[in-house]
């Protein structure tokens, strides 16, 4: 049976980052949408919008289509993908979860990280003068994409845009208890380090078995068909 998918980013990424998966979803018969969200486009202003203006911008796409879809967020676009979940009812008929966030009440992303990281995106956001934050290079290379070689790890690392702090720093309401959910774990994903704060609790918090892809956190790239099998088996 056809189906819509939204296939939602995570942070620093634009909507060209699930091309790999949405030319195989596709391929199996289904309608794919793959937007650039607010504040992520080349060159956009990172202090223009907040976490609820993304969510806003999802739920008038969907909207806009007509038709029920299955909404997919990848890492911190399991944020706005709730928030717009929650608004839309039955216009969702599954929300998936790619190694993403699955919001807890009160919690905002920088709260589900490790102190390192919470401690590194603040500082980068209050050296970069507009609130933003940008990887060094080396957490990329060793903590989200280190199933590619260097020039490929470069060369996608070049495309992506600064992240707005405020986008990690909002809270929004859990997933709404009727809304049928689903939980992808990309199995050599390590941008989130195993243990306490590793992505396996995600899937828990939902009530889950987590649906296994191979591939890092980056598997959009490396590993897209397995990536793309998970997302249609989910």
């Amino acid at each position: 049976m056809t189906q819509t998918y939204v296939l939602v980013t995570g942070a620093w990424h634009g909507g060209w980052a699930w091309r790999p998966v949405a030319e195989r979803l596709r391929a199996a018969g289904h309608r794919v949408l793959t937007p650039t969200l607010p504040g992520l486009a080349d060159g956009d202003d990172p202090t223009r919008h907040q976490l609820s203006d993304v969510a806003d911008f999802l739920v008038d796409l969907v909207t806009s289509v007509g038709e029920e879809v299955t909404l997919v967020g990848h890492s911190w676009g399991g944020y706005p993908m709730t928030a717009a979940a929650n608004r839309l009812g039955s216009r969702v008929a599954k929300v998936v979860y790619w190694s993403a966030f699955v919001p807890a009440a009160g919690a905002a992303l920088i709260d589900e990280v490790p102190p390192a990281y919470a401690e590194l995106f603040r500082g980068a956001a209050a050296a970069s003068g507009n609130d933003s934050i940008v990887l060094p290079f080396a957490v990329w290379q060793e903590a989200f994409m280190q199933d590619a070689p260097a020039d490929v790890q470069r060369l996608v690392f070049g495309l992506l845009v600064p992240q707005p702090l405020q986008y990690f720093t909002a809270a929004v309401d859990p997933l709404d208890g009727a809304t049928a959910r689903a939980y992808v774990l990309s199995v050599d994903d390590v941008a989130l380090p195993p243990g306490e704060y590793g992505w396996a609790r995600f899937a828990d918090r939902l009530g889950v078995e987590p649906i296994e892809a191979p591939g890092s956190h980056e598997a959009c790239f490396t590993a897209p068909d397995g990536l793309a099998d998970a997302i249609l088996k989910a």
